[in-house]
């Protein structure tokens, strides 16, 4: 793939972020977190998030630029990457038209990027040997996917959920039980502390090969806590953070079984979790497989796997056009 010089700049959701690639090495990697805007909501509040990538993202890219050794007012880019989707309308909005009007002015290319097939190269950025076909288990916040990747631009969906994701099951436990937002990094912090085998969760859709379902077990949580009013929040949070975990790896290690995949890796903000991380990495040692794990800063939103993706699809297609418009709703299957 050509050595180009690419902007990425993400704004799907609550992280205003910018990033500037060379090949695959970065140069840069800016995000601006709305955590403490949307805390005390217990969740993203879509107008204020929107309103705050406006107010953020010309310094996020200007400093993005400079910390990469550019002019910001000619920085000599080869391409200018932006997500349009999936992602809040809104938010979208603001990243993409902002990356439009800076091609315009640089006279550049501008290719808009899927938020998914970003996370699809997030473990490129490693530096690590690059092994297809492999499984990836991409659990970002609203998408729990596996994922038969075949090369940087080919794959194809395995399995999916059903109806809630991993990370939406971690945040509205975590805001059951008061332990803020984002619910990811708490429920894994008070787990390291309780009994993963203290509460019987579910564990959905055994005899489903790729696809899941994590809203019965949300519940189930729910109502233990009904039923045992006494319950240590830590031995609730291990209990359902080992469900969690059980199901994902389970049906990683399938995925590989029915494929012959010769690598996986794990993509997307869930795959931060500590005990995903490590119960991942035994299951494939144990197989014999090699395994990417995405270090944290590169697991959740960021722009550096945008320029990367974006770097990929330029490759492949060319620019898109400036009519491009924002697509909430977008699949790895569009």
């Amino acid at each position: 793939m050509t050595e180009r010089l690419v902007l990425g700049i993400e704004t799907s959701c609550d992280d205003t972020a910018a990033a500037v690639l060379r090949g695959d090495t970065v140069l840069s990697s800016v995000i601006s977190s709305q955590l403490d805007v949307h805390d005390r909501f217990g969740g993203v509040v879509p107008e204020l998030a929107s309103r705050a990538h406006v107010e953020a993202i010309a310094s996020v890219v200007t400093k993005a630029l400079t910390d990469a050794g550019l002019d910001p007012l000619a920085p000599g880019l080869d391409l200018v990457a932006a997500t349009y989707g999936p992602g809040l309308v809104g938010s979208l909005l603001v990243g993409l038209s902002f990356a439009k009007a800076a091609a315009k002015r640089w006279e550049v290319p501008f290719v808009g990027v899927n938020h998914l097939a970003a996370h699809l190269v997030a473990p490129i950025l490693e530096g690590e040997a690059e092994r297809y076909p492999k499984i990836v288990l991409l659990v970002s916040g609203g998408h729990t996917e596996l994922v038969l990747v075949t090369s940087r631009s080919e794959y194809r969906v395995l399995g999916a959920t059903i109806d809630d994701a991993a990370g939406e099951a971690f945040d509205k436990v975590a805001r059951f039980l008061g332990l803020g937002y984002p619910g990811g990094p708490g429920i894994d912090r008070m787990a390291k502390l309780g009994d993963p085998t203290a509460f019987a969760f579910p564990r959905a859709l055994k005899d489903v090969p790729f696809d899941f379902s994590f809203s019965g077990l949300k519940t189930s949580v729910l109502r233990a806590v009904e039923l045992n009013p006494t319950a240590k929040t830590e031995d609730l949070c291990a209990s359902f953070q080992r469900a969690v975990t059980d199901v994902l790896v389970q049906k990683t290690m399938a995925a590989v079984a029915a494929t012959g995949a010769e690598g996986v890796a794990l993509a997307g903000g869930v795959a931060a979790n500590s005990e995903l991380r490590e119960r991942l990495k035994s299951a494939c040692d144990a197989a014999g497989v090699a395994v990417s794990l995405a270090g944290r800063a590169f697991c959740t939103d960021n722009a550096a796997m945008v320029a990367l993706a974006g770097s990929v699809a330029f490759e492949q297609a060319g620019p898109h056009r400036f009519t491009l418009a924002p697509e909430p709703s977008l699949s790895l299957g569009d």
